[in-house]
Order: C-alpha cells, then structure tokens, then sequence
C-alpha cells in the first residue's frame, strides 16, 4: 500500500503542477472522506481527470471510469489513463456497461479508494450541465457507499472537446456527501448545479501583481517611467529598460506608453548630464569601470552620432552622456542622436516585453513575485557579467 499511497502523491504533485501553469487551480469545500466513495462530477474537458487528480488529496487514491473502447484501444491512450490517471476501464456497449462498471469499482472501493464518475456520460460541447444517468447512484447503492457531489469550473476554457489548449482558471469545488437511497439523479445533477453557481470562478491574483499593476495604472505610472528613464541618465544604476521588464509587464496594455515616457525621460537625464559634466560637474556613475568611460570618451571625440554605439556596447548611457558633456556637444546635435538611439533601444525591447507579457499574463498574474526573483538573478547576473568584461 505504501507504494501505491507514493504513486498517488507522485500523480497529486504532477498535475497540481500542470494545473498551476495551466492557469491556476482553487479548491472549496474540505474532503471528509475517509473511506470509499463515488465522486459524481460535470464533465466538459479532458482537463477535468486531471483537475480532479490535482484537487484530490493523495489518501484519496482516486481512480476514473473510463470507456475502454476509447482510452483503452490506443497503447498511447491506454498508458496516459492507466499511468498517469489510474483508469478504470469500462465498457460502453452490448448493453455491459454497469456490470463492467460495478466489477472494476466494486474492489476499488473496497480497498477505500475514491472512484470518479461523469454522469453525464460524454463532454459537453457548450459548457451546461446534462441530464445525469443513474449509474453512479446505483453503483454507490450497490456498494453501500456515499456520492460527493463535485463541479468543475474553468477546464471546459482551458482544454474545450475539439478546441485547443489555453491557459485558464479553473476550480474544484467539493459538497457534502449525500445518501444514494434517498437521492434521485436529478437531485444529484441539482447539487452539482448548485455548488457550480454558488459564485463566479475565482482567479487566484499574486498580491505583488495586483500592487504592481495599480502603480502602472495609476495617474502617477507614466510619470515613474519619466523619472526612471531620467535618473538613469544622470546616475541610476538599473538600465532604464528595466522598468518596463519589472513593472509595466504586469499590464501589457501599458507597456508602450511606459516605453514612450521612459524614452523621454532618458534623453532629458542625458542632456541634463552632459550639460552639468560641460560645467564641471560630474555626477557619480556606481557600478561603472575608467575602461568604460574612455572608451566613451574616445567614441564621442567624433561628435554625437557616437552614441549610437551605447545601444550595444553594454556601457551605461549615463557614462555617455559625461563624456559628450566633457567634449561640450552642442545639445540640440546630442538630443536629436540621443533621441534616435533610445527611441530606437527602448522600443525595441518595449516590444519584445510587450509580446512576453501578453503570452505569460495568465502566469504573471499568478507568480509575479516569483518572476521578480527570477528577473533580479538574470539582472544581476548579467550585469556582473558587464563589469567583468569592462574592468
């Protein structure tokens, strides 16, 4: 029993993962059982076995009925629902259908297993709710075990019969086990209604995103963009593209606007930098090298268009703007090249950035704390690596 408990947890962990990525899964109601029984559940998509698999507590050790003349004809079929499912197989025809059902449920829920039924009998292609057949309250009946009543909300969005895959919310929302002698299939398919309709779909939101996104809405987002864009013209140390990877990718809709201001912020920073280092003054540069800042100097001794090669250089454009200061550039002649060269960089990347957050919005609405993480790393990372081919 301890391995079959190991390859039920093995099963719970894999596909509570691909719900995870899947878009999220929210479980309701507790899961009393301690003993066999029958789960009678709405079916809408080859998602919900899995959806199921993932909500079940591994001590469930749930199994599923399913027709042999389809999961069972094709070796590759057969090995997902056996392997990866625990499939009960059950013929649908020649009039066998619940002696074969009761034959492969009836040990299963001897041992104290959870044996899933769709009453249904097929997916629905339009996501109601069918009629319910009554071999599930026969079968509970006739085993002398109780029926939990289970609707499953979001798979039919996530992996529709016939439709393709994407990504989507979905939940399990578990009732209260009922009698099967004193219940009717219609009262069964009225409880699984019911606990469907007890309130919309909930979306499980990061706290991190949900914040992050309110400062990109806000009144005030494309005005954090101009001074991030500025300060790292003048002396900040995060690259000003960073903005939009950090912050604006919670809201891809806000993600070229964001672009268009940190745009003109870094062009202002530049000249207001060139303008103080013309003067004499020099503002610090952390997390720069003197390599960086000959090189710099070196590239602008032939005017302005030099900045051009600080879109690929990987020196800070604030270390461009020193030297063009210190050569005294003439302004209008540095804005028009700054202007080409950040337009040019940032909206590039602003696109690139766009493009991912709209493909991973499901996920980053989810994990964006965990994204942050991960971004921090390959920032840092990448930014070690710099210095080190700099110094």
């Amino acid at each position: 029993m301890s391995g079959q408990l190991l390859a039920w947890r093995f099963r719970h962990s894999l596909w509570r993962t691909a719900a995870s990525l899947a878009g999220g899964l929210t479980v309701t109601g507790r899961w009393p059982q301690t003993g066999g029984c029958i789960l009678a559940a709405n079916h809408s998509s080859h998602a919900d076995t899995a959806v199921l698999l993932a909500a079940l507590p591994p001590r469930a050790q749930p199994v599923f009925a399913a027709a042999s003349d389809y999961w069972f004809d094709v070796p590759v079929r057969r090995f997902l629902i056996t392997f990866l499912a625990g499939g009960l197989p059950v013929q649908r025809t020649d009039g066998g259908t619940y002696a074969a059902l009761l034959a492969a449920a009836k040990p299963a829920l001897a041992q104290g297993r959870s044996v899933v039924i769709y009453p249904e009998g097929t997916r629905t292609t339009d996501g109601s709710i069918r009629e319910f057949r009554s071999g599930a309250l026969h079968l509970a009946r006739d085993c002398a075990v109780p029926v939990v009543p289970v609707a499953l909300l979001g798979t039919r969005d996530v992996l529709p019969k016939h439709g393709r895959f994407s990504p989507h919310p979905m939940e399990v929302r578990f009732g209260e086990p009922v009698d099967p002698t004193a219940t009717s299939a219609t009262e069964l398919r009225h409880a699984v209604v019911a606990l469907r309709d007890e309130h919309p779909l909930r979306e499980r939101r990061s706290r991190v995103w949900s914040a992050i996104a309110r400062v990109v809405t806000s009144p005030y987002g494309l005005l954090l963009a101009f001074l991030w864009g500025y300060a790292e013209g003048l002396s900040w140390f995060i690259v000003a593209e960073m903005a939009l990877i950090l912050l604006a990718a919670a809201v891809p809709r806000r993600v070229m606007p964001w672009a268009a201001a940190v745009i003109a912020g870094s062009v202002l920073g530049v000249l207001t930098n060139a303008w103080l280092a013309s003067r004499g003054v020099l503002l610090p540069a952390p997390l720069t090298t003197p390599r960086m800042a000959a090189t710099a100097f070196h590239q602008l001794a032939a005017g302005p268009s030099a900045i051009m090669h600080q879109a690929l250089s990987g020196i800070p454009v604030k270390v461009y703007a020193r030297a063009a200061g210190q050569h005294h550039i003439d302004l209008w002649h540095l804005a028009g090249w700054t202007l080409l060269e950040r337009g040019l960089r940032i909206s590039m990347v602003g696109l690139a950035v766009w493009l991912l957050a709209k493909l991973l919005h499901p996920w980053l609405r989810r994990l964006y704390g965990i994204y942050l993480v991960v971004v921090a790393v390959l920032f840092t990372a990448a930014l070690s690596a710099v210095l080190a081919a700099w110094s």
